[in-house]
């Protein structure tokens, strides 16, 4: 049941609160049909409880703000974080808030405020899925509550008009050697005398007993321990956009690109993109530069693939 709406602010009634007004009409018949004074005093008690709820639920909704909304590593397909920052005057008051935030081609977990901070600045870290890399536009925060006792929901609007970039989706490089040129050693060592410090793909001449059974039951493929002394080199992407055309194939590419971008960033080593386009050659380096070039890339050609053009290969950086 909703009582009233305005642009900013919506008012029903719960489950709970539809019977409690029942309650409290039925009480209000009995105390006129009667004249019982006791009645009367008890219908004035559940009014007095019934507005109270009310202007109590309205004061939680006062003095709100966004003062921020950080995407992070957004990736499609894939449930990310986005940290909403709120200003509040509340100084460590009860809230009890719901957060509902809309996204365009994305849905969002609702978040909870239990209590502001005394700081007067809250973080709620509320859980993202994107459909589609690229751009994706944040339309609204929806603030909800039935605090104090439950009777009646209000919820606030806030209009908010802000861009965020969805990453591609980080796809599981294939564990073929040839896809894997750009890696080298800084020393060769045998098993056993460095401690393990992360795992990679299976490649072409590693040994038997460095493989790790629980990441590879995991990815469906086989995975290696690394160790200290042998961590890879920098990594070197490039991607010409003139022998892709738009459609699936490309964007299985970008995936790749992007899972072997991620497999950099948890192995902590440098990492650069290069790509070519009809206006030139540009090059970009670092995991998060590398990860925006790949989301906003267009294909420019007319098929999925131009014989006899790389498409992407991977070689150490210098």
């Amino acid at each position: 049941m909703q009582l009233w709406n305005d642009r900013r602010l919506r008012l029903s009634l719960t489950r709970l609160g539809g019977q409690y007004l029942l309650a409290l009409l039925a009480v209000g018949a009995f105390s006129v049909n009667t004249g019982n004074n006791l009645l009367y005093l008890v219908f004035a008690l559940m009014l007095g409880l019934f507005l109270v709820s009310g202007i109590l639920s309205r004061r939680v909704l006062q003095g709100l703000q966004v003062a921020g909304l950080e995407g992070g590593s957004l990736f499609a397909r894939v449930r990310g974080g986005l940290r909403l920052r709120l200003q509040d005057t509340g100084r460590g008051s009860l809230r009890g808030l719901e957060l509902h935030l809309t996204l365009d081609d994305a849905t969002v977990q609702p978040g909870f405020l239990e209590r502001d901070s005394r700081t007067g600045e809250s973080v709620v870290v509320l859980h993202a899925r994107a459909g589609h890399r690229g751009w994706t536009r944040v339309r609204a925060l929806e603030l909800r509550t039935c605090f104090p006792f439950g009777l009646m929901e209000k919820a606030r609007i806030l209009a908010l008009d802000q861009s965020l970039l969805v990453l591609p989706h980080p796809r599981t490089p294939p564990a073929a050697p040839t896809s894997w040129r750009g890696e080298g050693r800084r020393s060769q060592t045998q098993e056993g005398t460095s401690s393990p410090e992360g795992t990679r793909p299976l490649r072409q001449g590693d040994a038997p007993g460095r493989v790790h059974w629980k990441r590879t039951a995991q990815r469906g493929q086989p995975w290696v321990r690394t160790f200290e002394e042998d961590r890879p080199l920098g990594m070197h992407l490039r991607l010409d956009l003139r022998a892709w055309g738009p459609g699936r194939a490309f964007e299985r590419e970008l995936e790749r690109l992007s899972g072997a971008v991620l497999q950099a960033r948890l192995q902590k080593r440098a990492i650069s993109l290069e790509l070519h386009d009809p206006e030139g050659t540009r090059e970009v380096r670092g995991h998060t530069p590398c990860w925006r070039a790949l989301a906003l890339a267009q294909a420019t050609g007319t098929g999925d693939d131009a014989p006899g053009i790389s498409r992407a290969a991977e070689a150490p950086i210098s």
